[in-house]
């Protein structure tokens, strides 16, 4: 994203980002759109992640793979 606009991160941003990398994320992503959004991490230590992240302001939203595909709700 970077590569497209400066606009798309921030210092806040970039400082999590490190964080998390220096705390066992193997790679992330920021998604969302419009001024709120979410930093996904992929990492092969889930508790030392969450332990070290716990320690920032950030907050943990967990959330589950839904592997059933498109349904239609009536």
């Amino acid at each position: 994203k970077l590569s497209r606009s400066k606009k798309m991160s921030n210092n806040t941003i970039n400082n999590y980002y490190s964080f998390a990398k220096k705390n066992g994320a193997i790679g992330g992503k920021l998604v969302g759109a419009g001024g709120g959004g979410f930093l996904l991490f992929y990492t092969e230590t889930p508790t030392e992640l969450r332990k070290a992240l716990f320690k920032t302001t950030l907050k943990e939203v967990r959330f589950k793979f839904d592997f059933e595909g498109v349904k239609q709700i009536l």
